[in-house]
């Protein structure tokens, strides 16, 4: 499967990776100097995809973050597949590591992420690459899919006509190139307390705003003060009402149909969907609210305790 990798010859050895929802074959691999990397493979049906992925991975790695790295990218396997090789960002995944820390360090890793964020979103746009559609037609039909599906939750119609009603209000915002899976899920807490950035592959060119609902999927559960972090930091502490109206939308319509992309993984993962679209109602109070209860309950006794952090780096200093 590997011969047609020229620097396989430099392996010393080759580890299957099974973590995470990426349909690519994942392995750790381990070169003959000591050094580790990640290969991903694709099939080759999917090799314009991949390589279009690859380029924008190069584009990220200019933005001075911590993140996998692109090495190499090509055709392997007789030509049945398509692979990349990334650098292995050596560490402990941030959400498992993030209930460990004080709600300070919580936070200011939080804010960290806002930043790395915020870089990726001001990477250049090449114009051909600028949409030239939103996506609300593509959110509308994914509600319908999830409307005519057998996982429907009860009390769904709160959400479903939040969305319907105010879909106009998304895309509102200068397209920027997008992690597109940015949670703490993918990302990961290295050696130095820094955080590094990996799996690019559901990369896109889309609304800002759009990527901050995982937040609320996977974010809330592991840390609010992280979550807090991220929001406060990415808008430098002055967060536009804009953003939390876009915000609300974006949940009450990703709490429903993650239930029905889910539905191919199993019944456990169809109920971790709907248990996090409960809680979104309950967070958003049936979306009669756009910030969401743990922002505001939360809020004041995060940054005042960060505040002291800072005044006592000041002091040290």
């Amino acid at each position: 499967m590997f011969l047609d990798i020229k620097s396989s010859t430099e392996w010393e050895s080759v580890t299957p990776v099974s973590k995470g929802w990426s349909a690519d074959k994942k392995f750790l691999v381990r070169t003959n100097k000591g050094d580790d990397l990640l290969l991903r493979l694709s099939d080759i049906e999917l090799f314009d995809g991949k390589k279009r992925e690859y380029e924008v991975i190069t584009k990220y790695s200019k933005l001075g973050i911590s993140m996998s790295m692109p090495v190499e990218f090509g055709i392997c396997n007789e030509g049945k597949n398509v692979y990349m090789l990334l650098t292995w960002i050596e560490g402990s995944d941030l959400e498992e590591v993030l209930p460990k820390l004080s709600e300070k360090k919580q936070y200011l890793l939080g804010r960290q992420a806002g930043a790395i964020l915020r870089k990726i979103h001001s990477t250049t746009i090449d114009k051909d690459d600028i949409p030239q559609q939103t996506k609300k037609e593509k959110k509308l039909f994914q509600l319908s899919r999830y409307e005519d599906s057998q996982v429907r939750i009860s009390d769904d119609e709160i959400a479903l006509k939040y969305v319907k009603d105010n879909i106009d209000q998304i895309w509102k915002e200068h397209p920027v190139y997008m992690h597109g899976d940015f949670h703490p899920g993918n990302l990961i807490y290295m050696d130095d307390g820094n955080i590094g950035v990996i799996d690019f592959n559901r990369w896109e060119i889309g609304d800002p705003y759009e990527e901050f609902y995982k937040l609320e999927s996977f974010g809330v559960e592991v840390s609010i003060p992280y979550c807090i972090g991220q929001i406060d930091e990415y808008f430098k502490d002055d967060i536009p009402m804009d953003f939390w109206i876009v915000n609300a939308i974006y949940v009450a319509h990703a709490s429903l149909i993650s239930i029905k992309w889910a539905e191919k993984f199993g019944q456990k993962d169809i109920d971790g969907m709907v248990r996090r679209a409960r809680q979104a109602f309950v967070n958003y109070n049936n979306f009669e609210e756009v910030i969401p209860k743990w922002y505001t309950d939360k809020y004041s006794k995060a940054f005042h305790e960060c505040e002291k952090i800072a005044e006592l780096e000041q002091l040290e200093m």
